[in-house]
């Protein structure tokens, strides 16, 4: 199995792929002649990428954009930010859960055949390579082309008298009072380490004022302080220098321990497991007992232990055995041990020729219109795209709601939100205008758990129903229902989205959104939120597909009626747009399609488990990440189905936690002309996309697509011309 995360060899030319619609001819399905012997076996392990392996894959291709310099500049810094953070959350959830897994004495191997112990050994050894080429790209490639844009990180060497006199001045003013340095002793035990915290390990020679001597000191440096300081007119030499916060401690370490000889200053890092577990059967209250774990994300199992290059080896084998670590699980980098604080950069250096075009999202047709959102939706059902087009349609339907007298009721899931979301103050103000407000929200959705209990808090206290999902399952879903009296009945107005209800994340961020009065999708909406937030059996729905009960059994008939018309003889076809593709019952089903003669294209940015291009297995399929400007979040399963075309919009990756731990919503778009809207904007142009495009190999690898004769094409740059009525930026390459 290959482990690669540095997808750099040229991309093979891809096979075209079928064109779509109803005119498409099935090709000739592969032989399976007497002479071939048996067909592959679909569930052998070797077909079957390995998830995490797959995961790191995704996070060398977002440092790709780091290294193209058809991107801005500070562009590819922000990006070699997120790899970093992408990381960091790599080994938080998933190391960590693999080695609670070893040390709980699981054996159990996954689809692709590998245990734990063999999925942490594979990882490591790419973490390893990534994080190499991560500080290659910063040291060789990022900071000299910054530098030659007179934006200037300067190392402690390359101050200037009158700078070091600024930064002697400012670490006396700012970060001297604030620091605690602890002697280690007998007295002094080593400090509990914050995770991903900045810390300093010093070794001492002489003695102190108690005549101690132990020779070693930690000194944790506050979160509280900026990492990035600028140095003022007057003292930096170019219009933008810069020093870092480490810089400035390592450089008057001597003034936190007087009198003492320092032999060896060392900035180190740990990562420690952050996934938090609650016994849901057991606790009376999720929010309180969630509460009450948060302050233990700080502190849980170290999973990895980061140094400065130059680290002592003796000191690093402290610290390794400090903090119960192999060596393995050392990374000396050569630079800062947090490249996420770099991000700072971009909003301190205001230079929009290094930063994408700005741009603003265009407003859906008809909106403009229409005296309020009731009547624009009465109209006919409405599709969003964002980023491309604004989110001030939901955001406004919420606002409209809560102050419309003839709104009786607001119903809403709720997953992650912003701290200070217009759609969370619009909630509260209708649970305070004494309409009923049911609000669910999911107290675990990683690493925003904070955001979420503060929001609970709120809306209760503002007289909103809130429930915490279902006992077992997180509620994924994202759906707005409104019920508003008109003309003595009442009727329901619905959104249903692929993303959260996020104002930031909708601006960077591809998904979409349905808004409609259709009243079998209201009642479907309707039904799903009686069993979130009551008790009952599951009741039929008209037309949503829902997880945990009939969304996997349905996309398994789907994908097998596909096969069925190929062995018929009949044009098939499968696209399938996600985060992430690891379910196994699943990723069987579309090898027999293959098999059968169906054409699938897969548009996966994350995980993918199943391997593409397996002769006589998987060559019909094709698998494509897009990485580019945006977050591509969208989920989009398409179907030929005997000419009818249907397509669905959902909230679910085809993973195992989507269909069987998850309450996930799938929802059609039924209108012809939005149907048709939707292909031709939020699909078929990422099949054509050869500027931000990587291709999967057979082997688990990603290349690059290759960019046609007539220049490099980006499907979100297309979109953005398309859609937001901007001109098209140059596209990355």
């Amino acid at each position: 199995m290959s482990t690669s995360v540095e997808p750099s060899r040229p991309a093979r030319e891809p096979q075209p792929a079928p064109p779509s619609g109803l005119g498409a001819e099935r090709a000739a399905a592969p032989g399976l002649g007497a002479d071939e012997g048996p067909a592959p076996d679909p569930r052998d392990p070797k077909h079957y990428v390995n998830r995490e392996v797959s995961l790191l894959a995704f996070t060398a291709r977002v440092l790709e954009q780091a290294k193209s310099t058809t991107v801005p500049l500070l562009e590819r810094l922000r990006f070699l930010t997120i790899s970093s953070t992408n990381l960091d959350e790599f080994f938080e959830i998933r190391v960590g859960g693999l080695q609670q897994q070893i040390a709980l004495g699981v054996a159990q191997a996954g689809p692709d055949g590998l245990a734990p112990q063999g999925t942490l050994d594979a990882v490591s050894e790419a973490a390893h390579r990534l994080v190499l080429e991560q500080y290659r790209v910063l040291q060789e490639e990022l900071l000299p082309a910054l530098e030659a844009e007179r934006i200037r990180i300067l190392r402690r060497q390359e101050w200037t008298q009158a700078q070091q006199r600024w930064i002697r001045d400012y670490f006396a003013r700012e970060v001297l009072p604030i620091l605690t340095p602890v002697g280690l002793d007998p007295a002094h035990p080593f400090p509990r380490v914050l995770n991903k915290s900045l810390n300093f390990i010093v070794s001492l020679e002489g003695e102190d004022a108690f005549e101690r001597s132990s020779g070693t000191a930690v000194v944790q440096v506050p979160r509280l302080l900026p990492r990035l300081i600028t140095l003022p007119p007057g003292v930096a030499e170019g219009p933008t220098d810069f020093v870092l916060l480490s810089s400035v401690i390592h450089a008057h370490m001597d003034e936190l321990f007087p009198g003492m000889t320092i032999t060896g200053c060392y900035q180190f890092r740990l990562t420690r497991n952050s996934d938090l577990w609650v016994d849901e059967e057991e606790v009376d209250d999720l929010l309180h007992a969630l509460k009450g774990e948060l302050p233990r994300r700080n502190f849980g199992d170290a999973v990895r232990l980061e140094m400065a290059a130059n680290s002592s080896p003796l000191v690093a084998d402290f610290l390794l055995g400090q903090f119960g670590l192999r060596p393995r699980d050392l990374y000396r980098v050569d630079g800062p041990v947090n490249l996420h604080r770099l991000v700072a950069l971009y909003d301190l250096v205001h230079r929009p020729d290094l930063k994408y075009p700005p741009f603003t999202p265009a407003a859906p047709r008809g909106l403009a219109q229409a005296a309020d959102p009731f009547e624009w939706i009465r109209r006919g059902d409405v599709l969003l795209l964002h980023p491309f087009q604004t989110f001030s349609p939901v955001i406004e339907l919420v606002r409209q709601a809560a102050s419309d007298p003839h709104v009786l009721a607001i119903k809403m899931t709720l997953y992650r939100m912003g701290a200070q979301s217009p759609v969370a103050a619009a909630l509260v103000e209708a649970a305070r205008a004494g309409k009923e407000v049911t609000a669910v929200i999911e107290l675990r959705a990683r690493f925003d758990e904070a955001t979420n209990i503060d929001l609970a808090t709120r809306l209760q206290e503002a007289g909103a129903k809130v429930a915490y999902g279902i006992v077992g399952f997180k509620a994924h879903a994202k759906m707005l229902l409104v019920v508003r009296r008109e003309g003595g009945a009442l009727r329901r107005y619905v959104h249903l989205g692929t993303g959260n209800y996020h104002t930031g994340t909708a601006r960077h961020y591809t998904d979409v959104g349905l808004l409609t009065a259709d009243e079998q999708l209201g009642e479907d909406v309707h039904g799903l939120f009686q069993l979130m937030t009551g008790l009952g059996r599951v009741s039929p729905l008209r037309k949503l597909l829902q997880s945990p009960f009939s969304l996997h059994d349905r996309l398994l008939e789907l994908i097998e009626a596909e096969a069925a018309e190929a062995r018929a003889g009949r044009p098939s076809r499968i696209v399938a747009k996600m985060n992430a593709l690891t379910e196994p019952r699943l990723i069987e089903a579309l090898y027999r399609a293959s098999c059968a003669g169906v054409e699938v294209d897969l548009i996966v940015r994350g995980i993918c488990c199943l391997r593409p291009g397996v002769p006589r297995l998987s060559e019909r399929i094709r698998v494509r990440s897009i990485v580019g400007r945006f977050l591509e979040h969208s989920r989009i399963y398409y179907f030929l189905a005997g000419g009818q075309e249907r397509v669905w919009c959902s909230s679910a990756d085809w993973m195992q936690r989507s269909f069987f731990r998850r309450v996930e919503v799938a929802f059609p778009i039924e209108d012809p002309a939005l149907r048709a809207q939707l292909l031709q904007d939020a699909l078929w142009p990422y099949l054509e996309d050869d500027a931000q495009a990587w291709l999967m190999e057979a082997d688990g690898t990603y290349v690059r697509r290759a960019p046609g004769p007539d220049g490099p094409r980006s499907a979100q740059e297309l979109l953005l011309a398309r859609l937001a009525g901007g001109a098209a930026p140059k596209p990355s390459t």
